[in-house]
């Protein structure tokens, strides 16, 4: 069985929770793409806890988990991770964590230049994480990137440092008038960092196609969410990689194998967390509202996000392009006690109603057209059976499930690993 899980809006959907719920039907959990530039987080028995980099099954001692071909890899950050795990009793082994020899590696001087770009950008700016995704991944495919194997190789890694640091200088030095990269500081980087996490480099595809041929069931985690694809979300207002479920056994370095399964995550309202078109968006009182509710805010960077009401054009875009089979809806909860709701059920265009997505260029043009649900006065975080939820909780479920046309079969009610109903 080879499941993916992932985000079908802008990210911030709730995927590490539901991973973490479902990955105890589960024997491996991979993720596929991305960085440090997002956060999982995951409350259960022994706390609370924000993963950027490692898969959410890392919780679970009988899961393995594996970070695929098609991720790219801080080593600095991953170390801290660890460490930070390893500290609240986490068990972290070459058993049970497994990185791809395949995988890219994130330098400082990515990380510089991310933070230089979007400083020169100024008021034009991306809105981004500033952990070096884009440079990073612009260096794969510019195939000038360093690949976590490559610290096996220590004397050909010393000819590759001192090619790629004299190209690198070309921008940081030339373009961007900066200090110059050194061929001493990234071999050190490389010692500090690397080093340590040997133990944990090796062929993913060959593990993950061996686990597959003997029945073993396998989840691909996906970092943000469809409308943050590099294809098809709200471009140039995306992550670098792909966030599509598709993608999933190749990010993982199993190209051969093909998903039996994909779930779609979204919140029960929307979210949103950095620059770009927002149709939906709510502002000022009802905004700072909603927000406080959920306790939105980013779980990588903190930054406060963007919220407003579900908007049904962008998630059907979104299930549409997730090849999503069923859907879990999480943080319903946060909605109780409003005696009113709203959906957005279409936009406005040029005097025109739509119900597709548009070409994002034209996002910024697009106004929402809402229409108004009762809500249900009550708490419902004790639910845990769908005879218990309020007639209106269902009743907002069913129109959320019609407007999508996909099934929601899990509802979460509270962050905590048990606090959910399936419907």
């Amino acid at each position: 069985m080879l499941t993916s899980i992932c985000g079908i809006n802008w990210g911030d959907e709730g995927k590490g929770r539901m991973v973490d719920l479902l990955s105890s039907d589960y024997d491996v959990v991979c993720r596929y793409q991305g960085g440090n530039n997002a956060g999982h987080t995951v409350i259960n028995e022994r706390g609370k806890f924000i993963l950027n980099l490692l898969p959410s099954g890392i919780l679970r001692e009988d899961v393995v988990n594996v970070l695929g071909c098609g991720m790219v890899i801080d080593l600095k950050h991953l170390t801290e991770e660890m460490g930070r795990l390893r500290e609240a009793g986490v068990k972290i082994t070459p058993e049970n964590l497994k990185i791809s020899d395949k995988a890219v590696i994130t330098m400082p001087y990515h990380v510089r230049l991310d933070c230089l770009e979007e400083e020169r950008l100024a008021d034009k700016k991306f809105g981004s994480t500033r952990r070096g995704i884009a440079p990073v991944y612009s260096d794969k495919y510019m195939k000038k990137a360093f690949r976590m194997g490559e610290l096996f190789h220590e004397e050909l890694l010393k000819e590759r440092v001192k090619d790629i640091v004299e190209w690198k200088n070309l921008s940081v030095v030339g373009g961007y008038r900066s200090e110059p990269v050194t061929v001493e500081e990234t071999l050190a980087y490389f010692k500090q960092y690397g080093e340590p996490l040997k133990p944990f480099v090796t062929d993913t595809g060959l593990y993950l196609d061996k686990a597959h041929k003997e029945g073993k069931k396998i989840m691909f985690e996906a970092q943000l969410g469809a409308l943050r694809d590099i294809d098809f979300g709200i471009y140039p207002y995306t992550s670098s990689s792909s966030t599509i479920a598709a993608y999933a056994p190749i990010g993982a370095g199993v190209p051969n194998l093909k998903l039996d399964k994909s779930i779609g995550i979204m919140k029960a309202y929307s979210t949103c967390v950095g620059e770009g078109p927002f149709t939906a968006e709510y502002f000022g009182e009802k905004a700072e509202k909603l927000r406080e509710a959920g306790g939105e805010y980013g779980a990588a960077t903190g930054r406060p996000r963007r919220v407003g009401p579900f908007d049904a054009v962008a998630s059907a875009y979104g299930i549409r392009c997730q090849g999503a089979d069923e859907i879990a809806l999480t943080k319903l909860d946060v909605l109780s006690g409003m005696e009113e709701l709203e959906i957005c059920t279409s936009y406005e265009l040029n005097g025109k109603i739509i119900h597709d997505f548009p070409f994002p260029d034209v996002l910024t043009e697009c106004k929402p057209v809402f229409e108004k649900v009762k809500g249900w006065n009550c708490d419902i975080s004790a639910c845990r059976r769908a005879e218990d939820l309020p007639k209106e909780a269902l009743d907002y479920i069913r129109m959320l499930e019609k407007l999508c046309n996909c099934k929601i079969t899990y509802v979460s009610v509270g962050a905590e690993r048990d606090a959910y109903v399936k419907l």
